[in-house]
């Protein structure tokens, strides 16, 4: 058997298992291969049923009774239903559209379930239970897959793999023990080089297939696991490398401001910048000193004053002319800046956020008491139209133009900063000199993109990607591998600590009381909800948590009569959703009920109260990031996580919320506590599981950034490394970088 080898060519499939391994993506023997067990039940994991708890995933032998097919009463899906029954008890058996596995179990057979304990009305039950028939296990009874083992590994064992409708565990470990025994490894060649492999004491990719698959016993199980995940992270780390490597290859302006000019502009700002604002910017400077284009990640949580730090960027940037030999290159003399200066392009997610930004801009670059405004014209770009600061009628506002006006002066460099929406890279903007490109919150500005922004002459601008999302360090090191890190970990002084309270139902009224003072101060609230709508009651297994089109009813004709509530969320049109923001802003509407939609780049500084329901549904830093929407001013900011948790543990996780520093160290504790389901948006990365638990180990991480880093330093195209080269270009595609 070959490793290109078609599945329907090597085993005989049924249309239902031809339609789930369509489903898995499992093609070829190399695909079936590559499609690891999830994990390993063992028999040493058994409960007694008397002992179950809902939220729990559990393994429970017993005999079945009372099996039935029938459909859901509205929804009409088909479904199966059971009892299975031990010596300590009995507990209900549910599976939703798999009314076929009533026919495949008979009563009174012995079985083996695991499956997730739920909670219903009528008490628990287990949910979409995987069965094996007792005396038909694919491992003999007698035969244990983890033996005992010098590190005192009992227990029966085998693989579970993801399924599907069709498709089985039993199904699985069988056709791969076919792959094994007609001795398909003995042409495997390992890709990753033997040195990196000895190294750090990893297996073989041949001994790890085995490994991983038909484990003897648990270190040999977890030793596969490792080599697998190096591989991931080490493939990420080299396309990353390798994109870094290629953008260097290009010349860019160097910029060298004078100490006096930095520490001028920083004076204009209201407030007095922090520690790691000053290095962020020294950094940053430093960066834009090079003859090669920077490629830099800020990374700071909501408030931690991103803005200020790539507004200072923009003026040392604005403050210098573009000549091209370094020698005669020097900042303008002070009242000089302006036509003819390098260019600046800073890109926001949203319309409402480009606005927001520009109108930052205006205030950084203003006259200020006793002093003069800096002669610079500052433009914003955005679907809904164009405007330029200053005014020629009034040098401290701004006035529409059109956009044919608007990029005239831009292609002619007589707007040297051009803040707008994603509008900005489009083939119609043009620049004269652009030597800065800022982006905020567009986490993956890939490689075709930034392509884009190279000039015919080979001069590329200098890139500052901002995030407030908090990204743990070995993600950030693994995703954003081409791209510097810089953390912004401190508020500017003044702003007072949030108050986070965490609500249980019975101090609900309570609560409602406190926020009701505050919005008779004349402040406004968010109201943050999991869902958009309500789910369907005939559904067992949907979630049971507030929605934002609902809440907003209730609130309106039960706690807040008196007050406008908005509502947005993701499946609102574009103008619906900035007409919301924009009425929001303005103060005609009071509460915001939103979902999670407002996480990113919102900014009311009247809003100084938000309520986050559902909050056990929510990663701690998602949380972090929705409390952040009210530390916008110097007012005292309230939120209250409502909480129906039942469990100590998370009550005891989202406690974290009111001890943890900043929202690094929440991120880094989702990753802990919650795996990588818990990261917001891992799953968008394409990054396997298995590669998500590598992201945990910060020395996994960093042992395949160095190993990348030193093979792209030697050999940039891989010419040496055929087999990994093939292998990266695989992964790539499977990783969503552009």
């Amino acid at each position: 058997m070959e490793l290109h080898d078609k599945l329907e060519v090597k085993f005989r499939l049924d249309e239902n298992q031809k339609r789930a391994l369509r489903k898995l993506n499992l093609f070829s023997v190399a695909d079936l291969l590559n499609h690891f067990p999830v994990r390993y039940s063992d028999i040493s994991e058994v409960k007694k049923i008397s002992e179950l708890v809902a939220g729990d995933m559990a393994t429970v032998y017993g005999k079945v009774s009372k099996l039935k097919t029938k459909k859901a009463f509205r929804s009409k899906i088909p479904m199966a239903e059971g009892e299975i029954e031990d010596l300590s008890g009995k507990i209900k058996i549910t599976w939703f559209n798999q009314a076929y596995l009533a026919k495949m179990i008979h009563n009174g057979e012995n079985v083996k379930l695991t499956g997730k304990v739920t909670q219903s009305k009528n008490g628990i039950y287990l949910a979409n239970p995987e069965f094996e028939k007792i005396p038909d296990m694919p491992i003999d009874m007698h035969e244990t897959l983890f033996k005992k083992s010098v590190t005192g590994n009992a227990g029966f064992s085998y693989p579970i793999y993801a399924e599907t409708k069709g498709i089985t565990s039993k199904w699985f470990y069988h056709a791969i023990d076919k792959i094994f025994k007609e001795k398909t490894l003995d042409n495997v060649i390992d890709y990753i080089p033997g040195d990196i492999l000895k190294k750090y004491h990893l297996p073989t990719i041949k001994t790890a297939l085995v490994w991983i698959h038909k484990p003897k016993n648990k270190d040999d199980a977890e030793s596969a696991r490792k080599r697998f995940a190096f591989e991931e992270v080490f493939c990420i780390q080299l396309e990353r490398q390798h994109d870094k490597f290629e953008y260097r290859k290009n010349k860019s302006f160097q910029i060298k401001p004078t100490q006096k000019d930095v520490q001028d502009f920083l004076k204009r700002f209201p407030f007095e910048p922090t520690n790691s604002q000053k290095k962020s910017i020294d950094t940053i400077l430093a960066d834009m000193a090079r003859n090669f284009p920077m490629s830099r990640l800020l990374e700071g949580d909501v408030g931690s004053g991103k803005t200020a730090v790539a507004a200072t960027a923009a003026y040392v940037v604005t403050s210098t002319s573009p000549i091209p030999s370094p020698k005669e290159r020097a900042p303008f003399p002070s009242g000089r800046v302006g036509v003819g200066s390098l260019q600046v392009a800073y890109m926001a997610p949203t319309e409402i956020l480009a606005t927001q930004h520009f109108e930052s801009f205006i205030e950084y670059f203003s006259p200020r008491q006793g002093g003069a405004s800096l002669p610079l014209s500052i433009g914003l770009i955005t679907g809904s139209g164009c405007r330029k600061f200053p005014s020629k009628l009034n040098p401290n506002g701004w006035t529409t133009i059109s956009r044919a006006q608007l990029l005239k002066w831009v292609v002619n460099g007589e707007i040297p900063i051009l803040i707008g929406t994603h509008a900005l890279i489009q083939k119609s903007v043009k620049f004269k000199n652009l030597a800065l490109v800022v982006i905020d919150e567009q986490h993956r500005f890939g490689t075709a993109q930034r392509r884009k922004l190279v000039r015919k002459d080979n001069i590329a601008p200098h890139l500052l990607s901002m995030t407030a999302t908090p990204i743990p360090r070995t993600l950030a090191l693994t995703i954003y591998g081409d791209l510097d890190l810089s953390l912004l970990d401190e508020m500017p002084a003044g702003r007072k600590q949030i108050i986070t309270e965490i609500i249980t139902p019975n101090k609900r009224e309570e609560t409602y009381e406190k926020i009701k003072l505050e919005l008779r101060a004349g402040r406004q609230l968010y109201v943050i909800c999991p869902r958009i709508n309500e789910p369907d009651p005939e559904k067992e297994m949907a979630l049971n948590v507030k929605s934002a089109v609902a809440e907003a009813k209730i609130l309106k004709q039960t706690v807040f009569q008196e007050y406008e509530i908005g509502v947005l969320h993701s499946q609102m049109s574009k103008e619906k959703k900035d007409k919301v923001m924009a009425d929001f802003s303005a103060g005609k509407i009071q509460i915001l009920c939103a979902t999670s939609v407002v996480e990113v780049g919102v900014n009311v500084p009247n809003a100084t109260v938000i309520i986050i329901e559902g909050a056990e549904r929510f990663g701690l830093a998602q949380l972090h990031q929705l409390r952040g929407r009210v530390i916008r001013s110097t007012h005292q900011a309230y939120c209250y996580i409502f909480a129906d948790a039942k469990s100590d543990k998370t009550i005891e996780r989202l406690k974290a919320l009111k001890t943890a520093k900043n929202g690094f160290e929440l991120a880094e504790l989702d990753l802990v506590l919650r795996g990588s389901g818990g990261l917001g948006g891992t799953k968008q990365w394409g990054i396997t599981d298995l590669g998500m638990e590598a992201i945990k180990n910060i020395k996994m991480v960093e042992a395949a950034r160095i190993e990348a880093i030193t093979i792209i330093e030697k050999d940039p195209e891989l010419t040496k490394y055929p087999l990994l080269k093939q292998k990266v270009h695989q992964k790539a595609g499977e990783f969503h970088f552009e």
